[in-house]
């Protein structure tokens, strides 16, 4: 069966994520160990006891989530569910994991991108105040009314009628209130993010992610991955770095990758994290997805 793998992005995370595999396969577990010496923190331990604050911090968040969602696809590999598979994508911080299981850099290279890319973001978020806020029942043009009306930018195409800004916390606050009074709208919800992601106020991010990244070697893909920047292929290893550094600022187009993903003719979509949050944007998207979630070990038996 041809196979894809989705991997989701920050607020998925949950206290006791990935437990269940790491008690279940030694694979898994050995991954979480190595997991904690590569980056010098228990990363195993914010997984499986939290607390939710701390888990919660980008810089904590994006090598969890990462973690989580090469395990999932460690046990799919292992039971032959993915001897098809054609494309793996990921939302935001996703995409990073994605690139891990394409090949485009070892699982530990990996380890070390997305907790520098959280530290960064972290710094990012400290040094600014920011927020986001999602626009139920909007168009990407209606969105963008917003956007330059009060100043702030288009974060996230998620799926058809779910679109999210991200801005200044008082800009962000005047949209909303502002949208609420749009009964074009169906729903105005401010997010519980610690700051404005893909926006301008991650420009400090963007630059020194991009250094960062110069000393990391890439490699092709072995599998096709899409873009959140374009929602296009990316196959070059320095138009991949490219776009990773751009996506730190840029929209993403998570409709558009799931499209193209689901183009190549894809029978069978696993989420692989936690949340089955790209599941329910699946369903949005186009009734044709077939999206399994696996998180934890009873999915894979159901």
């Amino acid at each position: 069966m041809k196979t894809g793998l989705l991997f989701s992005g920050q607020g998925a995370q949950s206290v006791g994520m990935a437990k269940s595999l790491y008690d279940a396969d030694a694979d898994v577990a050995k991954l979480f160990k190595t997991a904690d010496e590569v980056l010098g923190m228990p990363i195993s331990s914010y997984c499986f006891e939290g607390p939710m604050e701390t888990l919660t911090k980008t810089s904590v968040c994006q090598p969890a989530l990462y973690l989580h969602g090469i395990a999932a696809a460690t046990i799919l590999k292992k039971r032959g569910m993915l001897d098809e598979l054609l494309t793996a994508i990921g939302l935001s911080l996703g995409e990073l994991t994605a690139h891990a299981i394409a090949g485009t850099y070892s699982f530990e290279d990996g380890l070390k991108i997305v907790a520098e890319r959280g530290r960064l973001m972290q710094e990012a978020c400290d040094a600014s105040k920011g927020a986001m806020a999602s626009l139920i029942g909007s168009t990407e043009e209606h969105a963008r009314q917003y956007a330059e009306k009060f100043d702030v930018d288009i974060s996230n195409l998620n799926c058809p009628g779910q679109v999210v800004i991200s801005g200044e916390a008082d800009k962000i606050a005047e949209a909303v209130k502002a949208a609420k009074e749009d009964k074009t709208l169906k729903m105005v919800v401010p997010l519980k993010v610690a700051g404005a992601y893909h926006s301008r106020l991650m420009k400090p991010a963007r630059d020194a992610f991009e250094k960062f990244l110069e000393t990391v070697t890439f490699k092709a893909p072995s599998i096709k991955v899409f873009t959140n920047v374009s929602g296009k292929e990316v196959s070059d290893p320095d138009d991949i770095k490219r776009n990773l550094v751009s996506q730190v600022v840029s929209t993403v187009r998570w409709a558009d990758c799931q499209n193209a993903a689901a183009a190549l003719g894809v029978e069978q979509f696993y989420e692989c994290g936690p949340g089955g949050i790209l599941a329910g944007m699946g369903r949005r998207i186009s009734k044709e997805l077939k999206i399994k979630p696996v998180a934890e070990f009873k999915d894979f038996e159901a």
